[in-house]
């Protein structure tokens, strides 16, 4: 490991009050040249911090010009002095998080390789904050990866399929606990294990015993495994849990693993005192709420603890001082509920210092210092790190992650709603460029997955780059989408092409009737399923769109389940059988709706101006999908252009493609329904 001495552009930590550096700009002057696209897409200047327990000390992973790679420096918040600990000299910091006061664990990554070119597993690795004791926990892809050989020892290095937990586990000694995510050897996924790792030696445990095929572990508050969730044959899944210190697993409940179907909770995690918080539905309601759950009867909370109105619970627990303080939830934005009256008043400071931001407050595990970590974000405001102290009631700015974007010249976000063609309401969020706001050339976004939220108020690169273009961007939260309550999720099932694309089309109309968007200049757009649904949208909705841009996206349902032989599919066979027929449809029940809804077979009907952009390495939506669709349409429609990243995955790993895809996109909405 190398040292550094104090990096002067991480930290500007000289008491200064935050109204007097938060404040957005007048706004007044005059702007003449447009935002560059790397501002949008270059990889963020600072991407996360991390109190220690006691608070006194702030790991950062940070990016310095001097060095290619992303550092790991440790902050004496007393001092402000700042120590790299991680530095390797061919990767970048990757996953981190605190062991004790005195030790971290972190692993390695290499943001500069994409998805074809990466060799190596993120291996594992541990330091004392002060430089000292790094060793070599877990090897990557079967062979070291030290920047100093000596820290080896004479024992066996993990193997590469070691990682680091998602949860920080008790941070009082110089052990964690590990996962050990376990393959067959045709690179099928199995299960996962954990073990009890010592940074010090490197010595792990016997992995704990399973009731099943494992695929993730809660630890209690006091750092140890205590529920595990399990895939079962036929698509099931389990949950179970086991007594402090205890051999024996009792089922707690059962759900269906890929439609959520079944099951009494999600759990979510343990409380200080050992109560276990779990995501269940409402009663007579179509939304999810938190609750607690009595695991010795079985029975849930009378009563949900947080219940957001038109919206599924999603969150988590604050807990400093073995106490619970607070959830942080999402509703439209991300916010907080407090209970404890101390960081409820805390809170108001904050935002009285910061009135144009959310404001997410996160103390240390057990505080020995002043300090409390706030992220602050905004529509327009991309994510800043700050501190606060509690006793002068000072805001300090560790970082942004682009912080040459300014935020009077971005564009506000806002959700709407619409209603589709058969009656039901469809979230949708709205962003318009600055200026007058009628009858815009618009880009109809519409997120991938397709069994995921879409979107929430904050920044995003896209959309805003998109609204600085001087485009109206839409991004309805078709029928699929999640966090919305049940109905709008189950009235997806098996309506790709129908009336899922039913919803964006109304999407669009909404907003021509609603003066946003001129009925003449409508694009659109999307990557993965959203991709798929630019395809379709094409054909279905000639009269609508003007053009297409669709990257990695979907062109043919059936070549989903099958395959050929030239490429492999990340989509497991159980998902393929489980999963996949009654989400998206059967191959032989619905086999005439599959030959419908698939865009490859009905490539001659798209005659649109049409942008399409695929990566070479992709295994969730391989290279064919794009050549075959691609060869397809040029036959009946010359104006059709093609990208290929070779050695990018699914989606835009490397800034510079970003930045060159962004840019060609620009170009092409310029020219087809641009303002300029």
């Amino acid at each position: 490991m190398r040292t550094r001495h104090l990096l002067r552009h991480l930290l500007r930590v000289l008491a200064v009050a935050g109204a007097s550096i938060l404040s957005p700009a007048s706004g007044a002057e005059a702007v003449k040249t447009l935002p560059p696209i790397a501002d949008f897409f270059n990889n963020p200047e600072l991407s996360g911090a991390v109190l220690s327990p006691s608070g006194k000390y702030l790991a950062v992973r940070i990016a310095n010009k001097n060095n290619p790679h992303d550092m790991l420096g440790v902050v004496d918040l007393a001092t402000s002095a700042i120590k790299v600990v991680g530095n390797f000299n061919d990767a970048d910091i990757g996953d981190y998080q605190w062991i004790s006061d005195a030790r971290l664990a972190f692993s390695a990554s290499d943001r500069d390789l994409a998805q074809g070119d990466m060799r190596y597993a993120p291996g594992l690795f541990a330091i004392n904050r002060d430089g000292t004791a790094f060793r070599q926990l877990a090897m990557r892809d079967g062979a070291p990866f030290v920047a100093d050989a000596s820290s080896l020892g004479a024992r066996e290095l993990l193997p590469w399929h070691t990682y680091l937990m998602d949860q920080d586990g008790a941070q009082d000694s110089d052990e964690i606990y590990v996962e050990d995510r376990i393959f067959a050897g045709n690179g099928d996924y199995l299960y996962t294990d954990v073990l009890r790792l010592n940074t010090m030696n490197g010595r792990v445990s016997t992995p704990l015993s399973r009731p099943g095929d494992s695929v993730d572990w809660l630890l209690d508050h006091a750092g140890q495994p205590r529920l595990t969730t399990t895939q079962d044959k036929g698509g099931g899944g389990s949950v179970y849990y086991r007594e402090q210190d205890g051999k024996d697993w009792r089922k707690l409940t059962g759900f269906e693993r890929y439609t959520g179907d079944g099951g009494a909770f999600r759990p979510l995690a343990f409380g200080p005192d050992g109560t276990l918080y779990v995501i269940s539905p409402m009663p007579g309601k179509d939304t999810t709420a938190l609750f607690t759950y009595n695991v010795a009867s079985g029975k849930l909370s009378e009563r949900p603890l947080v219940a957001l109105d038109g919206y599924d619970f999603r969150g988590g627990l604050i807990i400093s001082n073995n106490k619970l303080l607070g959830i942080n939830h999402l509703t439209d934005a991300m916010s907080t509920t407090w209970f404890d009256p101390g960081m409820k008043a805390m809170q108001d400071k904050v935002d009285k210092l910061l009135p144009y931001t959310v404001n997410l407050l996160t103390p240390p595990a057990r505080p020995q210092a002043p300090w409390v970590l706030v992220t602050a974000f905004s529509d327009t405001w991309p994510k800043r790190l700050m501190l606060y102290n509690s006793e002068t009631g000072k805001l300090s700015l560790v970082g942004a992650s682009h912080p040459n974007i300014r935020p009077e010249r971005m564009a506000r976000k806002q959700l709407v709603h619409y209603k589709s063609r058969d009656g039901m309401t469809i979230p949708a969020w709205l962003t318009l460029p600055q200026g007058p706001g009628k009858n815009l050339p618009m880009v109809v976004l519409v997120h991938g997955g397709p069994w995921v939220r879409g979107g929430q108020w904050e920044w995003d690169a896209d959309a805003q780059f998109l609204a600085s273009r001087g485009y109206a961007v839409l991004e309805p939260e078709y029928r699929g989408s999640v966090g919305y309550g049940a109905t709008l999720y189950r009235a997806g099932w098996k309506q790709w092409g129908l009336k899922m694309q039913d919803d964006i089309a109304d999407g669009a109309r909404w907003a021509i009737a609603q003066g946003h968007a001129d009925a003449r200049r409508i694009c659109i757009a999307g990557a993965s399923y959203g991709g798929y649904a630019t395809l379709m949208g094409l054909i279905k909705d000639a009269d609508l769109y003007q053009c297409g841009v669709e990257w990695v996206g979907v062109s043919d349902i059936n070549l989903m389940y099958t395959g050929t032989w030239s490429y492999d599919s990340d989509f497991t066979d159980d998902y393929k059988r489980y999963g996949m027929p009654v989400l998206i449809g059967d191959q032989e029940k619905d086999a005439e709706q599959l030959k419908a809804t698939s865009p490859l077979l009905r490539a001659r009907e798209l005659k649109q101006p049409l942008l399409m952009a695929y990566g070479g390495a992709d295994m969730r939506v391989p290279l064919p999908h794009g050549t075959r669709f691609y060869q397809a349409v040029r036959q009946a429609n010359p104006d059709v252009e093609w990208i290929e990243y070779a050695e990018e995955g699914h989606g835009w790993k490397l800034p510079k493609n970003r930045i060159d895809f962004w840019g060609r996109v620009e170009q092409f909405l310029d020219k087809h329904i641009g303002v300029r």
